[in-house]
């Protein structure tokens, strides 16, 4: 084996090793869907919707993406009838957002800033409500 298969070997071993973990698979994803649903965001907010209306577009759009990405790639878990159960943590989440983002614009900071900053506590309690309560599976005995 030369230099080059050794590399590019110990890269596929690490690779392989951290995908094999839900949470960096979760983190990998999530930050794609992520900034997708930032850059939806913020081009809202550009085309001058309020910062409510901006983040439920995004949602929406989101919702439709990440059900599909989390569900297969992080959960294994592709079980369409899991979609509803999705659309209600999200309604809820979106709510706990909405409050983050207002709590922060309160402290004087502008929208774009306060969206950011709202990541980092939402996507914790994404994961969490994704792994135990949408994406779970049965127990079987």
């Amino acid at each position: 084996m030369n230099q080059s298969d050794k590399v590019k070997y110990g890269v596929t071993t690490y690779v392989d090793l951290f995908w094999r973990q839900r949470w960096f698979r979760f983190l990998f994803i999530g930050s794609i869907n992520t900034l997708l649903a930032y850059g939806i965001y913020a081009f809202f907010l550009f085309l001058g919707l309020n910062y409510a209306l901006a983040n439920l577009a995004s949602l929406i759009i989101g919702i439709l993406i990440s059900f599909k990405t989390q569900g297969t790639f992080v959960f294994n878990n592709p079980n369409h009838s899991l979609f509803w159960r999705y659309v209600l943590f999200w309604v809820v989440l979106y709510g706990m957002n909405i409050a983050c983002i207002s709590g922060l614009i309160s402290f004087g900071l502008d929208a774009y800033l306060s969206g950011a900053l709202a990541i980092l506590p939402i996507t914790l309690i994404s994961y969490l409500v994704q792994k135990y309560l949408v994406f779970r599976r049965p127990i079987t005995s």
